[in-house]
């Protein structure tokens, strides 16, 4: 199995990649929908479900830590949504460095449901997958939105 250090590294180098990708994002960028009527397809819905995921507290509960009380800043426009990414990304990444390698071996526990006999390894793992797939799925809205005719 791969250490702890491993997912650290992996979470900083999807999320910088991700953070980079959305520099100078602009407000029109933010809420532009490359298909009328769909409301899901905006990088406004896929930025703040993003934060969501990575602030939920469901993160720390599940990887046995007391879940933080910090509230994410409310979001109105892209550099409002920017910073509530990296609000929602510190409290990732704390929760993720509170780990060891000896809890993420054990499982999730009834407190996950279905997921109980899951590893909190696999559910690290899992959000690390959801945090790389829709910040790729940003970027290309952002390609989208750079090269509309």
């Amino acid at each position: 199995m791969g250490s702890i250090d491993d997912l650290v590294s992996l979470s900083d180098h999807a999320w910088q990649r991700l953070r980079d990708r959305m520099a100078g994002l602009m407000d029109a960028e933010l809420r532009w929908r490359p298909a009328a009527g769909d409301p899901d397809i905006s990088l406004e819905w896929r930025l703040k479900h993003i934060a969501s995921l990575l602030s939920a507290d469901r993160n720390a509960v599940w990887l046995d830590q007391t879940p933080p009380s910090t509230q994410l800043p409310e979001a109105r426009d892209a550099v409002q949504t920017l910073d509530q990414l990296d609000a929602a990304y510190a409290l990732w990444r704390k929760v993720l460095t509170n780990c060891t390698e000896e809890s993420l071996d054990r499982p999730i526990g009834p407190r996950a449901g279905f997921y109980a006999n899951d590893t909190r390894r696999s559910f690290v793992l899992h959000i690390l997958d959801e945090l790389i797939h829709h910040g790729a799925e940003a970027a290309l809205l952002r390609d989208l939105y750079g090269h509309r005719s």
